[in-house]
């Protein structure tokens, strides 16, 4: 999967810092089938390590993280 393909869904944590980012995001993503992608736009700066090491854990992955300059978009494909 490429980074230009659509998401299932986004979620917006722009603004919000840790650990609302990973909560949002975990609620987000329980919502989608598995093989589904969830786009999160985050900017605390905790987001990266915090989400990547919850996808890990989870079963899911990390398609992408991009730097967009103010904020990351994180790619993240639900897992079985």
């Amino acid at each position: 999967m490429s980074g230009t393909e659509p998401p299932a869904d986004t979620l917006d944590a722009i603004g919000l810092l840790c650990p609302e980012p990973l909560f949002q995001a975990r609620t987000a993503i329980d919502a989608l089938e598995p093989g589904e992608v969830l786009e999160v736009l985050a900017d605390d700066p905790a987001a990266e390590e915090d989400l990547t090491r919850f996808a890990k854990r989870a079963g899911h992955e990390i398609v992408a993280v991009e730097d967009e300059g103010d904020y990351k978009r994180f790619l993240i494909r639900r897992g079985a």
